[in-house]
């Protein structure tokens, strides 16, 4: 899906800071808000993309996510399923999360519904249930070093 570039260097951010005096950077793991309603699927997701060197925080809802991004500025992109329960699906959250946190990138997923592109944010991406980890894993590098 995306370049050898991305697959083979990780692109993950690399801080300028040094370690103990050795003067080699230190990269750091990309912070990736996951959220879904369904337990297990949260679960295994968050799982997965933390063997693939991610950090994950969870949300079970709209919600869940919209205090995850208040009380986390180091965010930098969401995962969320469309539809969940509470006033606003995952639609709707990535809106608002476009809105009031521009620079988070978005990818999008459900099982129940086909997206279209004019229904997401610009720039978002989705992704059809059942997805691979490697894929959103992917897709999130992408997006950041677009």
């Amino acid at each position: 899906m995306g370049s050898n570039f991305l697959r083979d260097s990780c692109a993950v951010s690399v801080s300028k800071r040094t370690s103990a005096g050795i003067g080699f950077a230190v990269p750091l793991a990309i912070t990736i808000l996951v959220v879904e309603d369904e337990p297990l699927i949260r679960m295994d997701i968050a799982d997965q993309l933390q063997n693939l060197g991610f950090r994950v925080i969870e949300a079970a809802n709209a919600r869940e996510a919209v205090a995850q991004l208040d009380a986390n500025n180091d965010i930098q992109v969401m995962f969320t399923d469309v539809d969940m329960p509470g006033d606003m699906d995952g639609l709707m959250l990535a809106a608002a999360v476009r809105n009031r946190w521009p620079p988070i990138k978005i990818i999008v997923t459900s099982g129940l519904r086909g997206v279209l592109l004019c229904d997401m944010p610009n720039g978002s991406r989705f992704f059809g249930k059942p997805y691979k980890a490697s894929d959103i894993a992917d897709a999130a590098r992408e997006l950041l070093a677009a």
